[in-house]
Order: C-alpha cells, then structure tokens, then sequence
C-alpha cells in the first residue's frame, strides 16, 4: 500500500469548497487519528483527534500544562486561525475560567479563510484557565483552554 501524505491545509479548503458546492449539510472523516467534521446550516465546523481510550489521551492533553494542572485536559484548536471568545466584538464570552461547561457546548470561535468555526467542549467540566487571548493567531493542535472534567 502507497503511503498517504496527511490532509493538509490546502486539502480541508478544496473538502470545504466541494462540500459547498455540492450542497452537503454534514460531513465527517476519520483518518489516521483524526477526525473531521463539518456541519452546514449550523455554521459548525470542527476537527479533532479521533477518541482515544482515556488513559492514553490523558498525558497528551495536559502536554502544555503547568505541572500544577495534572487532571486537567486541554481543549486544542483544530485549525489554523484567529482565536476569539465570543461571538461578536462586544458580547458576553462564550465560557469564563469557572464556568461550567456541557458536551457540545459552544467554547469559542477559530476563523479560518472567513469562515467561524465554532469549537465545542467534547468533554463536560469546569473551564479553569484560558491559555490565549481573543484576537490571537492560534496553530493547529494549540492548547486554547484547560477544563477540569467532571468526575
């Protein structure tokens, strides 16, 4: 078998432009540990590593964390883009360090390429710190936040 090269940037925007133009309303791909998914109508679009067991996903999550913050999983981009914590300029914040969040929960936004990519919690617990601040550029797999999950 002939060896893959990733999907890249350029390769998620001709998905994206096809999908348009197509008119699907919801897709998602799991390939090589990561996941895909991208929602229409709902403007969610959202990628992430594939579930892992939690044992093996604990280290990893916390790999930007202060010693201090064992048990505590971070919440990464999945796209390269601009970080912002609220929907519009002037809104309340989607979620501030305390608040307790739900699975699907609207933690922030990432644009990319015009478009808001609205990141959801995939776990339930308290947000304990904010790693970056609204208008940042944000890297693909960089820590955004740290959630205390609920036990």
């Amino acid at each position: 078998m002939a060896n893959k090269k990733p999907m890249d940037l350029d390769d998620i925007r001709a998905l994206i432009d096809t999908l348009i133009e197509k008119q699907v309303e919801e897709f998602e791909l799991e390939e090589d540990g990561r996941r895909i998914r991208i929602r229409r109508g709902g403007v969610v679009v959202a990628a992430a590593p594939a579930a892992r067991p939690a044992a093996a996903a604990a280290p990893a999550a916390v790999s930007e964390a202060r010693a201090d913050d064992a048990g505590l999983v971070a919440v990464h981009s999945p796209i390269v883009g601009t970080y912002y914590e609220s929907p519009s300029p002037g809104a309340a914040e989607f979620v501030r360090p305390g608040d307790r969040i739900e699975v699907g929960q609207v933690l922030c936004i990432v644009e990319a390429m015009k478009l808001m990519n609205e990141i959801e919690a995939e776990i339930a617990g308290e947000v304990v710190r904010k790693l970056v601040t609204n208008g940042q550029p944000v890297e693909f797999g960089q820590a955004l936040m740290l959630v205390r999950p609920t036990a």
